[in-house]
């Protein structure tokens, strides 16, 4: 569901259901020509619909934030990651089609989904989408984070061996 489709008088209503805030960050530097910026809009919307669509009843999709380069970035968008957590949904999940975002640290988000790697491997349609329902079922189950990438970062660094 759109911000834009809630009015203020049915919020109270749906606040309960409506527990996960969806934050899309389009990865845009300025350096895009028009219709490269038109390209990665429509990327963007392909991979929302992936946890839109299934999930319509209980995520609200937020504005997206467009630009993005470096650690101020990720820390601006770390800041409306909190500040939404602040104005009452549980979890918020950003995402993006750009990797440069799909490897950044930010704070406070339960999931941080992107199909395409640092190194420019792209997930397929079915294996993004089969990804996306595993990662969002499980952050939902347990009440926190749980991402396949802090998985296996966790596994790679040792961390949980005994």
């Amino acid at each position: 569901m759109k911000f834009s489709d809630i009015e203020k008088s049915s919020w109270a209503g749906l606040k309960p259901y409506l527990d996960t805030c969806l934050l899309p960050v389009t990865g845009l530097t300025g350096l895009e020509q028009p219709w490269e910026a038109t390209q990665e809009l429509e990327y963007l919307r392909d991979v929302m619909d992936c946890v839109e669509v299934p999930y319509k009843g209980r995520v609200v999709t937020y504005p997206a934030f467009h630009y993005f380069g470096g650690p101020a970035a990720a820390e601006a968008v770390s800041e409306v990651v909190a500040k939404l957590k602040g104005a009452g949904f549980r979890y918020v999940i950003v995402i993006s089609g750009h990797p440069s975002v799909g490897v950044a640290a930010i704070r406070h988000a339960d999931l941080l989904l992107c199909p395409e790697s640092q190194d420019g491997q792209v997930q397929s349609s079915p294996e993004f989408r089969d990804r996306v329902n595993r990662e969002v079922q499980a952050m939902w189950q347990s009440g926190t984070k749980n991402t396949e990438s802090e998985q296996e970062a966790s596994e790679e660094s040792g961390a949980g061996n005994v």
